[in-house]
């Protein structure tokens, strides 16, 4: 659950399907026991990954803050950005802190089922069809500062997040920074352009009509213009109106500014929409403690109070939050380690409480040495991939689908994983050959035997080199974008390298320590290899990854077929039609070379007992966060 996880999708499932599929492993974790293993995994229906389930989730903590208390917490990879509903933001490492600082009117427990946190409001469905979706805030929700979260606030939410009242046909990439993934300087700042990803046809997309604002200012009621089956998890976690508002407008006083905001978007106000968006878009990133307090307010259980660029992250109990979910621990410190060992060596050394590093064989050795250590091992809701970028590449080879198609025949899976995940979860580790579908999902054996991925179960150096001769190509160039400091990662760029070698491919290495903001960035690579986290269990969670611009298509693949489906599919509410839709949907992005799915990641979770307790990991992000709240420092 540690691995460097630049952008986050939910695991597809229909509800019918996803309870009929489900099988949980269930182990609790002893107090007195050094190893917890997990291993036992169960499968979700749809782009999903492997559910797994420790114990239900323990019972609310009664006993309110205790003062002067704090747990330190390694994750691999530094902050960077307060918007993680950005493309360029939207990574594992920014919304595991969002997670707690950010109230949403949702979240998965680690069943994993979807939990409703009444205490910041309630979302109802209020017609079927037409299909009308009616939030209402608490009255006692506020900001840190303050400041009532009200319908201002959902309403920048929906803007931002359905892009209907961006400017027509605007495209950003020449305005992308292919050193960093961010925009340029240059940006126009007349275009309206939320960095959402949002697309017309799919969730809040298909809320093009302004909502409607209560008299009271605390709901805000949207209608569909077709009904959507993912409607629950539409709205992600909301930005502070006012804030965005006093910076694009130069308004100073919060009612003021925010009144602004909401006019502008109710009149179509695209000169103030224009400096709204900017705002949305870039205001938020930063990599150490902006002196801006505002740029960092929360809604949620904890506050920032301390950021050091590349070394650590500190939150602190918020004491203007309001809701259910009220801390035990008063200060939680995120530290940036980089390297598995380093992390687990900080663990024994007392530096850090809790570590959820990447999985290899020197790791799990290593904790088993661990007296104080209690382990968790399994498997993770995360799957390694390389994808092949079909536009905007930086040797342009890939243009063409018969070098895709060739490049895919070279790529050693099996042995990756006989080399690389065999060793850490033995024998029965097998590649994923699936885009959509977990092994052991419903769906998934019909799917692999129909998707055309057993071409690439073996490689094919003979077949690559003739398929490089049709296409005219000699020693194509293929740089390939992963994390430089991650030994797995190295050592599968490696073995890929050498692999393709022998069909003449000539690949060379884009690695990066700032990976996770380069990916999408046009002409910075031409292959990426990293790994999807999973968020929910949303039934079209494949279509932020597949649909045409939407935000986790970076490798810019677009088919009108694949879109049609994805479309389809977010209509369709039949568990059944669901998987078959699915199963077409899997097969399109085979034959069009989009790249290769390889394994399910292995999943350690560590922690010292007598620091910390209420460990209690999800198969979905924020895993190990995603009970921060309940998490205890024993009294001795």
């Amino acid at each position: 659950m540690g691995e460097e996880v630049p952008r986050v999708i939910g695991i597809q499932s229909g509800s019918g399907a996803y309870r009929r599929a489900l099988t949980l492993a269930h182990l609790c974790t002893g107090g007195t026991v050094k190893i917890t293993r997990f291993g036992a995994v169960a499968a979700a229906v749809g782009t999903g990954v492997l559910v797994l389930s420790g114990c239900s989730a323990p019972a609310a903590q009664d006993s309110g803050l205790d003062e002067g208390t704090s747990v330190n917490v390694a994750w691999n990879q530094a902050f960077y950005s307060y918007n993680g509903s950005t493309s360029f933001g939207n990574a594992t490492a920014n919304n595991n802190i969002t997670s707690m600082t950010l109230s949403d009117f949702k979240y998965y427990d680690n069943t994993p089922e979807l939990q409703k946190d009444t205490s910041f409001g309630t979302y109802e469905l209020v017609s079927e069809d037409p299909m009308v979706v009616k939030y209402t805030v608490a009255d006692d929700a506020v900001w840190s500062d303050g400041t009532a979260i009200d319908a201002g606030d959902l309403l920048l939410g929906w803007a931002a997040n359905s892009r209907a009242l961006d400017t027509p046909d605007f495209d950003p990439s020449e305005f992308t920074d292919p050193d960093t993934g961010e925009f340029t300087d240059d940006f126009p700042t007349d275009i309206v352009y939320f960095d959402s990803g949002a697309q017309p046809d799919t969730g809040l997309g298909l809320v093009q009509d302004v909502p409607e604002i209560s008299e009271d200012g605390k709901s805000m009621t949207l209608t569909y213009t077709t009904p959507w089956v993912d409607w629950e998890l539409d709205l992600p976690p909301m930005l502070p109106a006012h804030v965005v508002a006093k910076n694009a407008l130069g308004i100073d006083d919060n009612a003021e500014a925010e009144d602004a905001l909401v006019t502008a978007i109710q009149d179509n106000d695209a000169a103030s929409l224009a400096s709204i968006s900017n705002f949305w878009n870039t205001g938020f990133n930063f990599t150490e403690l902006p002196s801006d307090e505002e740029l960092y307010l929360s809604s949620g259980p904890y506050v920032i109070s301390d950021f050091q660029a590349d070394q650590f992250i500190t939150l602190t109990a918020n004491e203007e939050y309001t809701g259910d979910r009220q801390p035990n621990i008063a200060e939680v410190t995120v530290r940036f380690i980089p390297d598995p060992n380093a992390a687990v060596s900080a663990l024994e050394n007392g530096e850090v409480d809790v570590i959820s590093p990447q999985a290899t064989t020197d790791v799990v050795e290593a904790l088993d040495a661990i007296d104080s250590a209690t382990v968790l091992t399994g498997s993770e809701g995360t799957y390694e991939h390389l994808d092949l970028q079909f536009e905007n590449s930086k040797s342009g080879h890939f243009d063409d689908p018969k070098v895709r198609e060739a490049f895919m025949k070279v790529i050693p899976r099996q042995e990756i994983i006989d080399k690389l995940i065999k060793p850490i979860v033995g024998d029965d580790a097998t590649t994923r050959d699936s885009q959509i579908f977990v092994p052991g999902a419903e769906g998934y054996d019909d799917s692999i035997a129909g998707n055309g991925s057993d071409a690439y179960a073996d490689v094919d150096v003979e077949g690559a080199k003739a398929l490089l001769a049709e296409a005219g190509v000699t020693n194509p160039e293929v740089c390939i974008l992963y994390a430089s400091n991650n030994p797995r990662r190295v050592n599968e760029f490696q073995l890929i390298q050498s692999q393709a070698a022998e069909a003449g491919f000539n690949v060379t290495d884009c690695g990066s320590e700032d990976w996770g903001g380069l990916l999408g960035t046009p002409g910075a690579y031409d292959a990426s290899l990293f790994g999807w986290q999973s968020t929910s269990l949303g039934v079209t969670s494949s279509g932020p990854t597949f649909q045409t611009g939407a935000i986790n298509n970076l490798n810019f693949f677009s088919s009108p077929e694949a879109d049609a489906v994805i479309a389809e599919l977010g209509g369709e509410f039949d568990a059944d039609a669901q998987i078959a839709l699915q199963q077409e949907l899997d097969k399109i992005i085979w034959d069009n070379y989009y790249g290769a799915t390889i394994f399910q990641f292995p999943a350690v979770t560590a922690y010292n007992e007598s620091a910390v307790t209420g460990i209690d990991p999800s198969i979905l992000a924020p895993t190990i966060f995603w009970n921060i709240t309940e998490w205890e420092v024993p009294a001795s």
